[in-house]
């Protein structure tokens, strides 16, 4: 019911990881991942490999780690103490780098001797049949993207359907999913109703019955740099200008190695309060279509509330605003960055239009919470 979606077992991952043991770019990611290291040492590893734990423990967080080592200042996190009593949650997070977001929660909770949690990822990301070894053998979920109206109902259902399974499995999982369909590009970070409704379709009962089952946990992550800033920005750009943006063939892949490689400075992941039973009654009392916008405000304030405000949004919140600095360094590294930033941009004419586009992706967090 599930294979075509569902994370690989063990005996597949043992076979996924032998055939990508042989693609031609292991030799480029083990340079990077493990610098100085012989490429068939990492090859050697994944012919080896046990199953799904065993390739966490012996290649993904060791790759996690030399990520946070290579390109952040430090991973902070909070809210750890919800996870009591083995009890597992639909993670809805909030969602500014493809792969990382899902990763670094992953490494927290390796951390904490916590059950690792799957992860849901469109399936617009898996290119080919290297890319899904790897994505289905670290636990990922696939979701389909740009089908018909039929064919995107019946997916839905079937997603809603295993979340709702792996959460209250005998043998249950937490689920990473993003609270909205792809990355935030705008700085504000809301929950998508259309996801909400999708998680709810596979429930039995009402509103607060279907919800109350998911155990839905909102989840905060924050950046100091803006992974794949300027690329955001420039997006934005193009579809304020055309009313598109059409992706070229390849970019997906492009933003993912572009937010593994550039410096992210500082990551925080807070861990919210979960989703009460009160609160959902109180949402399924506004009615049919205004249950899942209230609860869609529930989640969107606790994301803001946990939100961790960096200098840089400080800084620039103060640039859109036209306000003094509050930190004159602060403001001429951050200049520094969007300079550098531009430079890098195949614009030949104004770049004033994306730079303040990337100014408000990182000023919005901070005058959302009044700073």
């Amino acid at each position: 019911m599930y294979d075509d979606i569902r994370p690989y077992n063990d005996a597949e991952t043992c076979a996924a990881l032998k055939r990508a043991s042989n693609n031609r770019l292991m030799e480029q990611i083990s340079a990077f991942l493990f610098p100085g290291k012989d490429p068939d040492i990492l090859r050697n590893t994944l012919n080896t490999i046990q199953g799904v734990d065993d390739f966490q423990t012996r290649v993904m967080f060791p790759a996690v780690g030399s990520i946070l080592g290579k390109t952040t200042k430090g991973l902070s996190y909070e809210g750890v103490r919800y996870f009591t009593g083995g009890r597992c949650y639909t993670l809805l997070s909030s969602h500014r780098d493809i792969v990382l977001d899902s990763a670094f929660i992953q490494y927290i909770f390796k951390d904490h001797n916590l059950p690792l949690s799957e992860i849901a990822v469109g399936d617009n990301l898996i290119y080919n049949q290297f890319v899904e070894d790897l994505m289905r053998s670290n636990r990922m979920i696939k979701v389909a993207r740009g089908t018909g109206a039929r064919e995107l109902y019946e997916t839905s259902r079937q997603l809603s359907s295993y979340i709702r399974m792996r959460i209250n499995d005998e043998h249950p999982a937490s689920v990473w999913i993003s609270h909205r369909n792809g990355r935030t590009k705008d700085g504000r970070d809301l929950t998508e109703q259309g996801l909400l409704k999708m998680l709810s379709m596979s429930g039995p009962s009402a509103f607060t019955e279907n919800m109350k089952s998911l155990h839905i946990m909102p989840v905060a992550i924050s950046y100091e740099i803006e992974p794949c800033g300027i690329r955001k920005a420039y997006e934005v750009y193009v579809k304020q200008m055309m009313g598109s943006y059409i992706k070229r063939p390849g970019e997906d892949l492009e933003s993912i190695v572009s937010g593994i490689l550039q410096q992210k400075g500082r990551v925080h992941v807070a861990f919210c309060k979960p989703i009460t039973e009160e609160e959902l009654r109180q949402c399924e009392v506004q009615g049919k279509n205004e249950c899942f916008r209230s609860l869609a405000r529930i989640v969107d304030d606790r994301i803001l509330a946990a939100w961790k405000i960096w200098p840089s949004n400080i800084a620039a919140a103060e640039l859109l605003e036209g306000r003094p600095s509050s930190d004159k360094q602060v403001t001429a590294e951050f200049e520094k960055y969007l300079n550098e930033e531009l430079l890098a941009l195949p614009l030949s004419g104004n770049r004033r239009p994306v730079r303040d586009t990337l100014i408000s992706i990182y000023a919005t967090p901070a005058l959302r919470k009044g700073l």
